[in-house]
């Protein structure tokens, strides 16, 4: 079973999530399949790619899939993680990754909104960002994701909350770079992306990589780093993560405890 499907057409490449019976969740064999289309496409010389869902649903994808999530003591999102692969390439990918979105995009699918060069979604969208209700402790790679496109305020408030944002603030605060009625949805993204197609890959490309480094060149020290990693490893081998992956399994709401080590400051 495919869980994508792919095509090229003048230079443009659509990736289309097709596995709405688990809500196109971000499994391994499904980012399997991504990963391979895009490796494809650069091969081809592709020009931009649109990535989508196959049918107008309320919801664009769940996100990571949590029944791949370790339910505890090892850390939810290491480097070699698939959503961290798929992440890397998108960022990668020489030409412009373009985001039309149809319904809520939920946890590592809203990171990877923030890691596709444009965004354009119609008035149903809406994001969230859900660690808080799993108890999972984000890694710093996310964070930055989030910091070069929006508000430090915004960026709490997701991480904070794990509530929706919905379409009018999201264009408000620069998530999305435009909201388009429904109808006129896949005809609008298509036309930007004959447009980019249409100039010079050469320069896009330099742009592109460029302006990634300059979003992303944030100093942090090994000491830093270090302490961040054992604020992770404290909540992935603590309670509240394995509270919030058995709730979620159990589909309850999960009771988590006010842990007061967590609350030390560097």
């Amino acid at each position: 079973m495919s869980f994508i499907t792919v095509s090229n057409e003048d230079r443009i490449g659509t990736i289309v999530f097709n596995n709405y019976q688990k809500r196109n969740a971000l499994s391994a064999d499904l980012i399997t399949e991504v990963l391979s289309a895009l490796k494809t496409m650069q091969q081809n010389g592709t020009r931009a790619v649109v990535l989508r869902a196959a049918t107008f649903e309320k919801v664009w994808s769940a996100g990571h899939d949590v029944d791949e999530l370790p339910q505890a003591d090892t850390d939810p999102l290491p480097y070699d993680d698939p959503l961290e692969k798929l992440l890397r390439a998108v960022r990668s990918f020489p030409a412009p990754v373009i985001a039309m979105v149809h319904g809520s995009v939920w946890g590592g699918a809203c990171d990877l909104i923030m890691n596709c060069d444009l965004v354009l979604a119609d008035e149903t969208c809406a994001f969230a960002i859900t660690p808080a209700k799993l108890g999972l402790p984000y890694n710093a790679s996310g964070f930055q994701s989030f910091l070069s496109r929006l508000p430090l305020n915004i960026v709490k408030e997701l991480f904070f909350t794990a509530n929706l944002l919905t379409a009018e603030r999201a264009e408000r605060a620069g998530l999305v770079n435009q909201i388009v009625p429904h109808a006129e949805l896949e005809s609008q993204t298509y036309e930007i992306a004959r447009t980019i197609a249409s100039r010079s890959a050469a320069s896009i490309a330099v742009a592109k990589t460029t302006l990634n480094m300059l979003s992303q060149a944030v100093p942090l020290s090994a000491s830093q780093f270090e302490y961040i990693h054992g604020l992770r490893r404290k909540v992935y081998y603590g309670p509240d993560y394995h509270e919030g992956i058995q709730a979620f399994l159990e589909k309850r709401a999960p009771v988590f405890r006010v842990d007061p080590e967590l609350n030390d400051t560097p």
